[in-house]
């Protein structure tokens, strides 16, 4: 394959030093993922390799270069998200997370989508009276869905956010914990109350919850509500069973909003017992009005190893299954 050289002009030293990052990290990435050699010559980034490859990287930094225009952090965790989509020639689509707060933290932090993934789930929320973000780990499926409640209960679209998970132990057996069943759950919720106290901090939270603003309970204590002038967020739905799942999807009430989260690679139901989750994107993917947006390990946001993991666990599941359906063939 041809070699080429491509030029691309910082503009500046400050934008530079922002995309080489701490130690050129994020200029070490992207020459080892894309396997090209990259050079600074004054502040131009010079890119030598095959030219498919020098094409990516170039679009790479120059999506980068946009990103630190609009006061964006340029991280690794950018850096290897951007290369991710220059491989699908798709690097150009970052340049879209620079528009839009998601919301504001108690502390003034802006929320803001990271992947393109999270920004159609966030767009699906705002568009949808019911929205399903159904991913693996890291994506920010619940913390995004949090901040979007804040922000609908500051604007005064809703009086009340009801935050609820089903009860199921990953694996761990709590029943012989002392207290009461809210005490009993309460180790499930912690996802819930750490989103919470992080977009309104301690004191405010605490009053919300204490005037019943915020309610925070197990599935089995919805049956038989109806949910108005609410955000309700149900949590790592792919433990629910179908008919939980339809209990709770007819909870919803007048001037109400509903996100289900999960991710259907860590079912913990017990054998035999198949996911609501998994039912309801079948049954209801053509339904007006329901948003079902599927995040992937190119949307994870939190330490770039994680992405790996999840492609790690996917290609063993996918394996596993190959062997599973051959033995079947077989017999």
């Amino acid at each position: 394959m041809n070699k080429c050289v491509k030029k691309v002009q910082a503009g500046s030293a400050d934008k530079l030093q922002r995309i080489l990052g701490s130690f050129d990290e994020n200029l070490n990435i992207i020459m080892r993922e894309l396997g090209v050699l990259i050079r600074v010559d004054g502040v131009t980034f010079v890119i030598e390799g095959a030219e498919d490859k020098a094409l990516s990287a170039s679009s790479v930094i120059e999506s980068l270069l946009t990103l630190a225009d609009n006061g964006e952090t340029v991280d690794k965790g950018r850096v290897v998200y951007c290369i991710e989509l220059s491989r699908e020639g798709k690097a150009q689509d970052i340049c879209k997370l620079s528009s839009g707060t998601v919301a504001i933290t108690y502390r003034g932090k802006p929320v803001k989508c990271k992947t393109v993934g999270q920004k159609k789930y966030v767009d699906a929320i705002n568009r949808d009276s019911i929205t399903f973000g159904i991913g693996p780990a890291g994506t920010g499926k619940t913390y995004l869905a949090v901040c979007l409640a804040v922000q609908a209960m500051k604007q005064k679209q809703v009086d009340k956010i009801i935050l609820t998970r089903p009860a199921v132990e990953a694996g761990e057996k709590l029943g012989f914990l002392p207290g009461d069943l809210q005490t009993k759950v309460d180790p499930y919720l912690r996802p819930l109350y750490d989103a919470l106290q992080e977009m309104l901090g301690l004191e405010t939270y605490t009053k919300l919850m204490e005037r019943g603003s915020i309610e925070i309970a197990p599935l089995a204590y919805m049956r038989g509500r109806t949910l108005s002038n609410a955000f309700i967020i149900l949590d790592e739905a792919q433990n629910t069973t179908r008919e939980q799942m339809k209990m709770f999807l007819t909870r919803l009430g007048d001037g109400s909003k509903m996100v289900i989260t999960g991710d259907v690679t860590q079912i913990d139901l017990p054998n035999g017992k198949s996911s609501g989750l998994e039912h309801a994107e079948e049954v209801l993917k053509d339904v007006e009005g329901i948003g079902i947006i599927r995040l992937t390990d190119k949307d994870v946001v939190r330490n770039p190893l994680v992405m790996r993991i999840v492609r790690a666990y996917e290609k063993d599941g996918q394996r596993r299954t190959e062997i599973d359906g051959s033995d079947k063939t077989k017999q």
